[in-house]
């Protein structure tokens, strides 16, 4: 579904991707695991276009998607869902799960009805919420609405940016239940986690991160195995 080729990713004179390649193949969930700085937000944006590497090549379902703006790969069935969240503070939980849907050029009134409810089957807390605002959301429940936002968009693939980032460990924990309901209903995801263990736990596949390149590439228990990778994961 999506292949990276040699990506070159540079922020000015910074050379941040040397020569990433990675694969997520459909109904996967492959992590992407390293410390912070190595390049994983990098790779995601420039999958997203946020960010257009130099040179390399990224396809998904078979088409060239490098040098499209962020919209277009959106448009194509991509959805991300970045670190920090990027809600619409003032807008409430349903608003912001209706801009989801910003880039569905058809959509009927039945459908997006389907859609929500599909969302507040995964998240009941967001349909008690409908009607607040996302600022006065706890955090966890903030990422549950940036998650159901991409989900609203009736995406191919997820590119999910440190979901677990800030939560309580049994929040954390809950988070890694939805995703695998996720993949139970066809979902595919590429996961950048700090979180390791739980990404590991998730995952049909990883890959390491170190400097800029991928320093190790396996099923979970191969990545476990690995003296190295565990050592450059801090687990």
């Amino acid at each position: 579904m999506l292949k990276l080729t040699d990506i070159h990713t540079y922020y000015e004179l910074s050379h941040i991707l040397q020569g990433v390649s990675m694969e997520v193949k459909e109904k996967e969930i492959v992590c992407l695991l390293g410390r912070n700085g190595v390049g994983k937000t990098t790779t995601l944006k420039s999958i997203m276009g946020i960010v257009q590497p130099r040179s390399g090549k990224i396809e998904f379902e078979g088409k060239e998607i490098i040098g499209r703006p962020s919209h277009d790969v959106a448009k194509m069935g991509i959805g991300y869902v970045p670190q920090g969240r990027r809600l619409f503070p003032t807008l409430t939980v349903h608003e912001n799960l209706m801009m989801g849907m910003s880039n569905l050029e058809k959509a009927s009134d039945e459908w997006k009805k389907d859609r929500q409810e599909l969302v507040f089957s995964l998240f009941p807390i967001l349909k008690e919420r409908a009607n607040q605002m996302a600022m006065t959301l706890s955090g966890g429940e903030q990422q549950m609405l940036a998650i159901g936002r991409a989900l609203m968009g009736n995406n191919k693939l997820f590119l999910l940016d440190e979901p677990s980032e800030g939560l309580a460990e049994a929040l954390a924990l809950h988070f890694g239940k939805i995703l695998s309901e996720l993949r139970e209903l066809g979902v595919t995801l590429l996961l950048v986690e700090q979180n390791a263990r739980l990404a590991l736990d998730l995952s049909d596949r990883g890959y390491v991160m170190e400097k800029g390149k991928i320093f190790f590439e396996g099923e979970p228990k191969e990545i476990r195995s690995s003296k190295e990778a565990i050592e450059k994961l801090g687990i």
